[in-house]
């Protein structure tokens, strides 16, 4: 029998017998409400009007009554992609930053390996959750995605495929149910 998720009010944990996982546990209802979240899209190709992937994460944003503190499209360069992530990163007030596009497996898809150097830790569970819902819309092709999620400077930072979707699937299945939370978690300090 396995206790997972049962807190024994042992490590000073609230003991309300909610499972951390559950909407109603306490870190849920501390979360905050709006997150302002600085959306970067890595294309060699697109211009603000043409990025369908980058508008559909700032709608879906909006939408869930969060802000976007900015969109910009960057080039496929690693120092661009770099630098822009490190802006998103330090820009006052900003919470999150997503970036769409550049994760498959071609030469010039470098956004995980430009990002994943500015990340003070990795969340395996968003590439690994993200690819297994991935599967079940696109078969064995989600096996090319290297979205990946991580922490850096007390921020969140997403890293996923372009595709409207892709963008739709990470947005509602993962990124919005978990936003405020880990936006939260980020800026707690030991």
């Amino acid at each position: 029998m396995s206790d997972h998720g049962h807190h024994h009010g042992k490590h000073g944990h609230r003991d309300d017998g909610v499972a951390p996982s559950s909407h109603k546990h306490h870190h849920r209802k501390d979360a905050k409400v709006s997150v302002s979240v600085a959306v970067i899209t890595v294309s060699d190709t697109r211009t603000l009007e043409t990025d369908t992937g980058g508008l559909l994460v700032a709608e879906l944003l909006e939408g869930a009554g969060h802000k976007v503190h900015g969109r910009q499209i960057v080039a496929d360069e690693p120092e661009a992609i770099t630098a822009a992530t490190r802006a998103g990163l330090e820009a006052e007030g900003v919470g999150a930053v997503i970036l769409t596009g550049g994760t498959g497996v071609a030469p010039r898809d470098v956004t995980p390996e430009s990002v994943e150097r500015l990340l003070e830790r990795t969340i395996p569970g968003f590439g690994e959750i993200f690819r297994t819902l991935s599967y079940e819309d696109i078969g064995s092709a989600a096996l090319l995605s290297r979205a990946l999620a991580g922490l850096a400077q007390g921020r969140v930072v997403f890293v996923i495929p372009g595709s409207r979707g892709a963008v739709r699937l990470a947005m509602e299945k993962l990124i919005l149910p978990e936003l405020g939370h880990l936006t939260a978690e980020a800026v707690k300090t030991r």
